[in-house]
C-alpha cells in the first residue's frame, strides 16, 4: 500500500498524469489531423476542380439566382496580383445585399467546398467577400454610386458600355 510521502506513490502519480497527457495529446492530434483533413478538402478537393474563369461563372451563376442588379466583372489579370476577377453588383436594399452575399458564400460552401472571408455582412451596405482568385462586392445602390469601384478598375470606354 502507497503512503503519503512516499516516493513510489509520487511516481505512481506521475506516470497517470504522464498517461492522461499523452490521451489527450493523442485527442488534440486527432482534432488537429481533422480540422487539416478538411481544411486540405477545402482547399485541395472540390476547390481546386475550380479554375478562375469557372469560379466567376459560378459567381454570376449564384448572383443571377438571387436577382443582383447591374452585375460587372471586371479581369484583373496583369492589372494587379490580388485577384484574377473583381465582381461589382447591386442588391435593391440590406436586406437584399446580405442575402445574395450569404447565398454566395453557402453556394461556394455546399457545392464546391470553397472557403470564403466576408466583411460587412452585419451592415449590408456594402459587402466584400474574398474568394482568392475572386473578389465579389455587393452593393446598395446608393453606396456603390458613391464609391464607383468600376471607374477605378475599367477603361473608360468598358466603363460607359457597363453602365458605370
Amino acid at each position: 500500500m502507497l503512503q503519503l510521502g512516499d516516493p513510489s506513490a509520487e511516481f505512481s502519480g506521475f506516470a497517470q498524469q504522464a498517461k492522461e497527457d499523452r490521451v489527450l495529446s493523442q485527442v488534440k492530434d486527432a482534432v488537429r489531423g481533422e480540422a487539416a483533413e478538411n481544411a486540405g478538402t477545402a482547399v485541395s478537393g472540390n476547390a481546386n476542380i475550380l479554375t478562375s474563369e469557372s469560379l466567376v461563372g459560378v459567381i454570376l451563376t449564384s448572383l443571377n439566382d438571387t436577382k443582383a442588379k447591374k452585375v460587372v466583372k471586371i479581369d484583373l489579370r496583369g492589372k494587379s496580383q490580388i485577384a484574377d476577377w473583381m465582381v461589382i453588383a447591386s442588391g435593391g436594399s440590406s436586406r437584399q445585399v446580405t442575402a445574395i452575399s450569404e447565398h454566395l458564400v453557402d453556394r461556394l460552401k455546399q457545392d464546391h467546398g470553397r472557403l470564403s472571408r466576408i466583411e460587412g455582412k452585419d451592415a449590408g451596405d456594402w459587402v466584400l467577400i474574398d474568394l482568392g482568385d475572386a473578389i465579389v462586392h455587393v452593393f446598395r445602390p446608393e453606396v456603390r454610386e458613391f464609391y464607383q469601384l468600376e471607374k477605378l478598375w475599367l477603361t473608360p470606354g468598358q466603363a460607359a458600355a457597363s453602365g458605370a
